[in-house]
Parts: structure tokens; sequence; C-alpha cells
């Protein structure tokens, strides 16, 4: 394994500096017997200057934060400021591309602490090597990449491993991105984002979890531990990033980057909770957001990055900018140069900049005329190394760095059946009123209708890291498979973005005539969602349309199959007989996957992690939104607050999506009427699977505090639980939830509970209640953290 043939290396050039040290020392140790008292001090001095700083640290026995003190203390300023710098190690497209000779330079003189973009074990072994070995300190580099939802084996896009709600299939495709990436020489991916994203119209709603911040928490938790494991010096972990901490996902008009105008209580009681999950979870890094809260960039937010989540959440870990976003401070108007920008940045305690150099170029004279500075400065290096040592790269540097490790690594047929289990649970059968699902094992003739069908870039979505087109299983290859090829045809029809031709459409109507049964795969294609993606219009795609209702229009029996990576306005799809399944963006095993959910291999019963708006007007439409003085009434005589040309409800509510199975929710069981403020309440339920179909259910447990000291939000998510109930049985599923879990940001600036009644909800859906009752919280509470973050006990026992 080449990190064992490192350290042999030096046997024809040079000694490698860990074995020389050690060597050194033990010379001395031995010689120092022999000598005078006089000449101990000598000796001692000589040993410290034997070898790179680490090396002089390990050998002296120095393990955790005492190497790191040790380490900090023989550097200069312009090494802390290098440990700082994460420069571009190359591009998306072209990985490792700009590491020529002046960065390996730039290694050596320690003017660098990370690179991004950057894979390959071997690679970046060599790479290392210069670190280790040719510095004057021997600081390994944190080796980092966009590993959002796998590395080459690509799952689903983040918003549909959400769809799933189930925190198992999140951690297990975290895990394999974490196998595969850390094989590949990667130390650090920059996921999860658990930005609540509530208007459909921001492309990055893709990354994350939805709109619901109970929800967001527990999958932040579920993929930090993915990532990162139990313990981070395995080499098969990677450090995870909560991003972008702040308020990214309420850019006003759902545009990327823009400024967040919202209220203190806003950000608390619904923003800042899965973050606040994921530093409970032990995330080791957290990126700041780009833009502003109230005018205040976070990049340089010192109350809420350094007083809050450093200070009242204790959080140590290593904090990173976004790419460029301490230099765009100037654009902010903030800062006037860039040794302020970097300044306040620095004072704010964002440890490491990405990209723009901004720390090691532009702050050395600002940080030797300021104590202050360089009080942050040594914080902020001891933050760094702290990473590296918790990733063991002191004591195992090469440990990343096997390309044997790396060439079995990836995509393995369990990392391909992951992929697809969980793209299986991703898919949210949005309706099925005519019945058509699952479809019959000998179907006839199947016109595959639509571009998107045979798009492998599409399937795997945006940030694919490592993914490759040819990796992928598309739709119309695993039909053909399936059912031979004489029995399917395929005609694009459309694409997503140039002028429907109508010549292609005529066709793929002729095609569709002539089948018995017709699947229109429709939407999004991978680069209409995404970073700087945010679209004013939701609607399908314009060729796209046209190409629906075109098929729509033939009255043959279609089945429509829905990509995309944000809620769509999907009105022209959304007939009364209408099959719909929404598939978002698979990943590499998504012709499969879909193939099984439509044939009914596989029984749908994923979840929509963000509501579905009517139209683009009603976005952002979530389910947590205040009751207002004029609750939205149906009766348009009334005034409301409402929108006078579309129901009051949105197409499709957080939580919804059918099944081939039916459940029936009975029994409901309150442990007591009332929870003191030491005390716990269960909440039981009873769901049977009256269908013949074994099938997952999952089960919502939704609150509300109908009176309070401020409004209070109609619905808020409190439980939920993915349960296999075989058909003809039943499961018990009991929530268990404490007074904190009703504390809100108050007036007085801390989370309380208030005495006074709880109303709550079970159901399938936060539009799909089937059971209700309340209790009586019988004293106020107060809580230490948003009740958001608190997660909910569940257990599940058989009948």
């Amino acid at each position: 394994m080449r990190h064992f043939q490192r350290a042999t290396r030096g046997k024809s050039a040079r000694m490698s500096a860990y074995r020389y040290s050690a060597i050194a020392l033990l010379l001395i140790a031995a010689s120092g017997c022999a000598s005078s008292q006089s000449s101990s001090p000598n000796l001692d001095l000589r040993a410290e200057e034997v070898g790179t700083t680490v090396a002089q640290a390990t050998a002296k026995g120095l393990r955790g934060a005492e190497r790191v003190g040790f380490i900090l203390d023989k550097m200069t300023t312009a090494e802390k400021l290098g440990q700082l710098n994460q420069m571009a190690g190359g591009r998306q497209i072209a990985l490792n591309s700009r590491i020529t000779d002046a960065e390996r330079d730039r290694v050596r003189t320690g003017g660098v602490g990370s690179y991004l973009h950057v894979a390959g074990a071997e690679f970046l072994g060599d790479l290392q090597h210069v670190a280790v070995e040719d510095s004057r300190n021997g600081i390994p580099l944190l080796f980092a990449m966009d590993v959002v939802h796998g590395y080459r084996t690509i799952f689903p896009v983040p918003l549909g491993i959400a769809a799933t709600f189930d925190v198992d299939d999140a951690e297990l495709a975290a895990r394999v991105a974490a196998v595969e990436a850390s094989a590949a020489g990667l130390h650090w991916t920059f996921a999860p984002m658990v930005d609540i994203a509530r208007d459909a119209r921001w492309g990055r709603i893709v990354e994350g979890a939805g709109e619901e911040p109970f929800f967001g928490s527990a999958m932040a938790r579920a993929q930090v531990h993915g990532y990162q494991g139990e313990d981070l010096k395995r080499p098969d972990t990677i450090i995870a990033t909560a991003k972008h901490f702040g308020a990214y996902g309420a850019g006003t008009g759902g545009r990327d980057y823009d400024s967040a105008d919202i209220s203190e209580r806003t950000l608390m009681d619904v923003y800042l909770p899965p973050f606040r999950a994921a530093a409970e979870e032990g995330a080791a890094s957290f990126m700041v957001a780009f833009n502003d809260i109230g005018g205040v960039p976070t990049t340089a937010n010192k109350a809420l990055v350094n007083g809050l989540l450093r200070g009242q959440w204790d959080y140590d870990g290593l904090i990173v900018s976004d790419w460029n976003s301490v230099p765009e401070l100037l654009n902010h108007g903030v800062a006037e140069t860039r040794s302020e920008a970097g300044a306040l940045a620095l004072v704010a305690s964002v440890d490491m900049e990405m990209t723009s150099g901004i720390y090691a170029a532009d702050m050395l004279e600002a940080v030797e005329a300021s104590p202050a500075l360089e009080a942050a400065l040594d914080a902020a290096t001891k933050r760094v190394l702290m990473a590296k040592d918790r990733l063991g790269l002191f004591d195992a540097p090469y440990a990343y760095h096997d390309p044997a490790r790396e060439a079995a690594a990836m995509l393995t047929p369990d990392h391909r059946a992951a992929a697809r289990h969980v793209a299986e649970r991703s898919m949210v059968l949005l309706r099925n009123d005519a019945g058509m699902l699952p479809l019959k094992p000998q179907p006839g003739k199947v016109a595959v209708i639509g571009a998107l069908a045979g798009d492998a870039r599409s399937m795997i979505g945006s940030w694919k890291a490592q993914g490759r087109e040819e990796d992928v299983v598309t739709v119309v290859e695993a039909l053909r498979k399936r059912l031979g090829e004489e029995f399917v045809v395929y005609e694009p029809g459309a694409g997503t973005r140039d002028v429907a031709d109508p010549a292609a459409i005529a066709k793929a109507v002729t095609a569709a005539e002539a089948a018995d049964v017709v699947l229109l795969i429709t939407g999004e294609d991978y680069n209409m969602s995404g970073e700087a993606r945010s679209r004013s219009d939701i609607g399908l795609p314009a060729p796209q349309k046209a190409l629906a209702e075109a098929i729509l229009a033939t009255g043959k029996p279609v089945v429509t199959v829905l990509m995309t990576g944000r809620p769509l306005d999907i009105s022209p799809l959304d007939s009364d007989d209408a099959s719909i399944l929404l598939a978002w963006f698979p990943g590499v095993e998504a012709g499969p996957a879909i193939i099984n959910v439509l044939f009914g291999d596989a029984v749908p019963a994923g979840r929509l992690p963000a509501s579905f708006p009517r139209r683009t007007g009603q976005s952002p439409y979530f389910i947590g939104h205040n009751p207002t003085g004029r609750p939205a009434d149906v009766d348009l005589s009334k005034d409301s607050a409402r929108y006078m040309d579309i129901p009051i409800t949105p197409a499709y509510a957080f939580g919804h999506g059918l099944s081939y199975a039916t459940f029936e929710y009975t029994n409901l069981r309150l442990s007591s009427d009332t929870l003191a403020p030491s005390d716990t309440v269960s909440i039981g339920v009873d769901i049977t699977n009256t269908s013949i179909t074994n099938a997952d259910e999952v089960v919502q447990l939704y609150t509300r505090d109908p009176v309070a000291q401020v409004a209070r939000p109609q619905q808020e998510l409190r439980g939920f639980a993915r349960v296999h109930i075989d058909a003809g049985k039943t499961k018990h599923v009991t929530f268990t939830l404490r007074p904190e879990q009703f504390a809100y940001f108050a007036p007085s600036a801390r989370f309380e509970a208030d005495a006074g009644r709880i109303d709550f909800a079970i159901g399938a859906g936060a539009a799909d209640i089937r059971l209700a009752g309340s209790f009586q919280v019988t004293g106020h509470v107060i809580a230490d953290g948003p009740a958001a973050a608190i997660a909910t006990s569940v257990s599940i026992s058989e009948e």
C-alpha cells in the first residue's frame, strides 16, 4: 500500500522527517546520559530543532490539543495565515488542474492549509508528501470537495433523499459517499446543506431537506453521522460541513445570494434549528452563508457566528467561508479594502477562507499591528489544526492515500444496490386516481415519451462529484431490459430548453397513439435547479409543457414520471384521472428504481419534504404559516389571507404521498392529559395495512400551540416514522414528547414554552390528518435551544 511505501521512500534520497527526528532524538538522549549537567540545555535545544515541527511534537509524546499548542507556538504569523488559506486545486470539471509546481512551492513554504476541487488517492498522496516531509512544519493538508449526494455512486439529489422520510436512508447515502470519497484521498465534504427552503423558486432547494425545521434537523443529524461515523480517525470517514450557516434559504424572492430580511424569531425558530442539531451531532465543520441578514453579511456577522455559534452553542469546530465570500464583503459595502474584509471575517470567527487567498495575501501587516487580530488568528489556526488532528492526520497523514483501496471502493455492487434502494424509497406517488399503477407485468406495447427518459446526465442531478453518465441506467434502458426491445418504443419528443419542434412532437404523438400504455417522462433537466439556478417561473419548461399537452390529448392511458429538483407548478399534468410519480433526479440507478416502482416491485411511500404550490405566485408556500388575524377561508365572500384566483391549499402539501396499499389509523392513545415541566407525554396510534400489499406507511405527528405570547404556526411537525407493515397486519407507533419541544423564541429573547393547551394531530401527511387530540402543559418552561432541534423518541411494536 502506498502509505506504507512512504515510510521507506527516503532511503535512496533522504531519510523521512519522522524517522530522522526519532533517530536523532534517540542519539541525543543516549549522548545526554554521558554529558555534564551544564550541557543539557543545548541538547534539548537540538532536540527541538530536528525534523519538522509536527515530528518534534510527536516525538515528545504530545497528542491532541497539547500537540496542536506546541505546533502553534512554533509557527510564524505568515504560516498561521497559510493554514487558514484554502485554494482551488482545480475546477469541478478539471480536478487537480491547478496543482502546478508553483502550488507545490506554496505548500513547501506553508502558504496553504487546504485544497478543494482535488481528488485521487495517489495524486493527493504525492501532494500530501510535499506538505508533510518538505515543509518546515510538516502540517498535513486537508483535501475537500462538494460530495453532496454521492462521490462516484450517485444517490438521488438531497431533496429526493429527504423524501424517503427515513433518517436511515439519509445516513446510508452519506456513509457510502464517505467510503468512496475518503478512498479517493478526500478528508472533507461541503455537505450536508441544512438550509430551510420554503420558496420553490430558489434553485438550491434541491440540496436540502425542504421547508420544515424539525424534519430538517432530523435529516441534518443523520447525514452528519453518515459522513463522520463514530470516530473521525477512521480512514473511511470524512468531515461533514453544515452549510450555509445563517439564513441562506430565506433570500428575497427566492433569488440565490439575496438578502434575508427576516425577524430574529424566524431566524431562531425556523432557520437555525437544523444547524443546532448538526452541531449537537458533532459536525466538525460549518460553512457561513453568502448572503446578509438584515444588512449584516453572515461572513462578517460576529454576533451570529462568534457570539451565538461559538459562544452560546459552544461550537469549537472549523468554520469555513463560502467560495470568495470574504472579498465579496466589499460588494456588500461593509469593507473598503481586502484587508478590512479579511479582518471582519477573522474576527467573526471564520477560520478558513475559500479560494481568494485574502487571509494569506492581504492580512499579514494588519495582524502584526493588532493584538486582537493576532488573538483571532491564533484561535482560528488552532481550530484548523484540531480538525486535522481529529482526522488523525498528524499520526497517519497517508491513511487516505491507498490507490488499491480507491480502486476497490468505487461503484461496487453493494453501493449500486444502496443507491437503487434509496432511489425507490424516495419516489412520491402524487396521485393515482384511475389506479393505473402499478402497471401490469405484461402491459403490452409501451411508448416512452420525453427526452429526460434517456438523459443520463440529468438523472444524476447537480453536484455530481465524480458521477459519470456512463454509470447511469436510464429509464429507457431499464424498461427495454424488463420487457424486451420489441415492446418498447422511445420518442424524445422535446427537450427542456430548445423551442419545441412540432415534427418531433408529432412523432411522439404517433408513437403514443400506437401504444397500449404511455410513460411520459417530463420535468426539469439537472441544470435548471442548483446553485445560481433560481427561476421566476416554476412551471414546466415550455417545450415540456407543449409535449405533455400533446400526449395527454391523445386520450391514451398515460403514466407521468416527473423529474425535478424542486416543487413545480404541474397544473398541465394534474387532471382528475392522472397517475403521477415524482422521481426527482434519482441517481445512477434511476432507471431500475423508477421501473421497479411503476411495476410494483417496490411500493412507493416517499413523502414531500416541500409543498408543491399550485402556481408560481403561491410560492413561498409552507405548512408553518401563522394563522393571521383573518385566516385563509375557502369562502371568497370573506376577506381573508388568500389569493382570490386559486384555492387556499397547495397542489400537494408537505408530507403528501400515496401508496399502492391502504392504511387505517385507530386506537389513539395519550399517556396523560397533562404534561408537567419535567415530564414527558406519549402519543400512540395503531396503523393497520388494510390491503393485500405489503408496504410502508409514513406516520406523521403535528402539533400546534393555539394560545401563546406570540402567534404560533398552524402546523409544526414533531415526529415521523416510516413503518413497514405487511398486508393485514397492525403496528403500534408511539411518539414521546418533552415540554421543551413546544418552546419558541419569546419576547424575552429566551426559548419559552407556555402553560396551556397543545393540540396534536396524526396522519399520513399535513393535509391527510386521521386522528387528533390535545393535552395541557401545566407549567412554564425555559428551554436551552430551539424546539425544532430536539429529536422525538419513537417506538414501533408489532400487534
